[in-house]
């Protein structure tokens, strides 16, 4: 038999672990299993505001006109009348070739026609009293008629020993010397028109209807800072049938020169806008297997709400139904959240 201490010893020790179990069921009781009733979290107060949704296109600078300058017959070149690099303005004398030739042409035929004339006039007189026949007076005149014709070819001639600018533009870097024999094979030089520019760029078949002549586009460009903007000129009627993509081209003004033609751009085409949006953080959006979700607190209890989203941005959705101006949905703790649990906000957009 057991002495009276080692009986209160061992009616001890039940009682201990009587009132441990009791404390232990108290507080899984308490606290549903273990789980938090309430969470403390970030807020984000939905507030009407400006957006803008884009779309991103990659773009060359052109220039507005280009041509290779090349003579329009062979010949020796005279003078050279550019400098390299330097602006051109359109009708400007660029080249001239050796045209003694041509001008001694010219000038033996305007004297034989000169002779004609004389001959003619005296004919004329002749023919009133009956000194010559009506065909000779008739070939003298069909004879200047001819000579007339050699005198424009021959000046046709004289106008292609000079070469013009066709255009306003920058001249490049020349490829021929004075004295050099030309041909109309020879590259001469390059004449750009740089002010203003060209922007070409492509847009998936889907955004066509959003480009159209006259809406202003923005780009950047690498090594200049800023952004630059430009209005779409022209729509090609069609989209590549490989890449079904549509070309498009924006005219951009070019004063200062600091834009330079055949660089990258990255291009901005703007699609749809709203001043009265309402926008949430992309990170408080839960998505589902049907639908998306997001955790509206209202009276410090939060429901999950189904939203429909619209346009997008880098870090923002538009909410198009589901959700007010006004309310508070949750950006933290999404994961630990429940229906109808208690909510602190502890922090909000302001």
């Amino acid at each position: 038999m057991l002495n009276s201490r080692m009986r209160f010893i061992i009616l001890f020790g039940l009682m201990a672990v009587a009132a441990g179990c009791g404390s232990d069921n108290k507080e899984m009781a308490k606290g549903g299993g273990g789980r938090p009733k309430d969470i403390k979290a970030e807020g984000y107060v939905l507030t009407p505001a400006s957006f803008q949704q884009d779309y991103l296109a990659s773009g060359t600078l052109l220039p507005n006109e280009e041509i290779e300058i090349h003579p329009e017959m062979t010949g020796r070149v005279t003078k050279i009348h550019f400098k390299e690099g330097s602006f051109i303005k359109k009708g400007q004398l660029l080249i001239s070739l050796y045209d003694a030739d041509i001008l001694a042409q010219i000038q033996k035929l305007k004297k034989q026609k000169a002779l004609q004339q004389k001959l003619q006039e005296r004919q004329k007189e002749l023919l009133s009293i009956g000194g010559i026949s009506q065909q000779d007076f008739e070939s003298t005149e069909t004879t200047i008629a001819t000579l007339e014709a050699d005198i424009a070819t021959q000046e046709a001639q004289l106008r292609r020993t000079k070469i013009l600018a066709p255009f306003d533009g920058v001249v490049g870097i020349r490829n021929i010397s004075e004295g050099a024999v030309v041909s109309p094979t020879t590259t001469i030089a390059l004449l750009k028109q740089v002010h203003p520019l060209k922007i070409d760029f492509t847009l998936p078949e889907q955004y066509y209807s959003y480009a159209k002549p006259g809406l202003e586009v923005t780009f950047k460009v690498a090594g200049i800072e800023g952004r630059h903007s430009g209005k779409i000129s022209t729509i090609e009627p069609g989209a590549d049938v490989t890449t079904r993509t549509i070309r498009v081209r924006a005219i951009v003004p070019n004063t200062d020169r600091s834009l330079v033609a055949g660089t990258f751009a990255e291009v901005t085409l703007p699609l749809q806008s709203s001043s009265q949006a309402l926008l949430i953080p992309t990170q408080s959006v839960i998505p589902t297997t049907r639908d998306k979700k997001v955790v509206l607190v209202a009276k410090g209890k939060a429901s999950l709400i189904t939203v429909k989203l619209g346009m997008r941005s880098e870090d923002k959705v538009e909410v198009i139904s589901g959700l007010k101006s006004g309310d508070t949905i949750l950006t933290t703790g999404l994961m630990q959240v429940k229906e109808g649990m208690d909510v602190t906000i502890t922090k909000t957009n302001g």
